[in-house]
């Protein structure tokens, strides 16, 4: 299989895939670099949204920084995922408009516990995207997206390069502690909200 192939397979069939190498080593070795580099400037993410956003690190324990669209040092990424999304829409109709997406830091003992991406009386974030930023990653390092599929939980080590992708309203997940830094890029393909008539 060549190009989005094997993503859209695993969307069609499975509501989820991995896809290894989704940039190559410089690429994402430049992208930890920069999370690195923005650091001080994450914040704490929160949980639930607008009035009922609140913080709670007894659920979530992350860092966070969004990504602008049109941010110059993130654009190999940015336009990467925009192939992606034209691939999904192509095969798959998902009608995906925007992408919204942020870096994410988890500290050393970090977790983020079980989890549906799809806010309550929403249906826009349609499609969830998590691309790690970690080098040598090994699985006694910890920090394994744990993913509840129809089979049973799967477990993606975060390493560097890999890509996992899978439809927000359908899988709960959760990320396990990890005893050094997690790094990564969490996002949503998303769809526009319908009109109110």
């Amino acid at each position: 299989m060549s190009g989005f192939d094997y993503v859209v397979e695993g969307l069609a069939d499975h509501g989820w895939a991995l896809c290894h190498g989704f940039l190559d080593g410089a690429e994402i070795e430049a992208l930890a670099a920069l999370s690195r580099e923005r650091r001080a400037t994450f914040q704490h993410a929160g949980i639930g949204r607008a009035a009922g956003r609140a913080l709670d690190t007894a659920i979530r324990g992350d860092d966070v920084l969004w990504l602008d669209e049109g941010d110059p040092d993130a654009q190999a990424l940015l336009e990467r995922l925009a192939d992606l999304q034209a691939t999904l829409n192509r095969s798959l109709y998902l009608g995906l408009a925007t992408l919204e997406c942020h870096f994410a830091a988890y500290p050393a003992g970090a977790f983020y516990k079980r989890h549906l991406d799809q806010h309550r009386g929403q249906d826009t974030r349609a499609v969830t995207v998590v691309l790690y930023l970690n080098r040598d990653w090994l699985p006694e390092h910890g920090g394994q997206l744990r993913l509840y599929t129809e089979a049973g939980p799967v477990d993606v080590q975060p390493q560097g390069g890999t890509l996992v992708v899978f439809l927000s309203d359908r899988f709960e997940h959760e990320v396990m502690p990890a005893n050094r830094e997690r790094l990564s890029v969490s996002g949503w393909f998303r769809r526009r909200e319908a009109a109110v008539l």
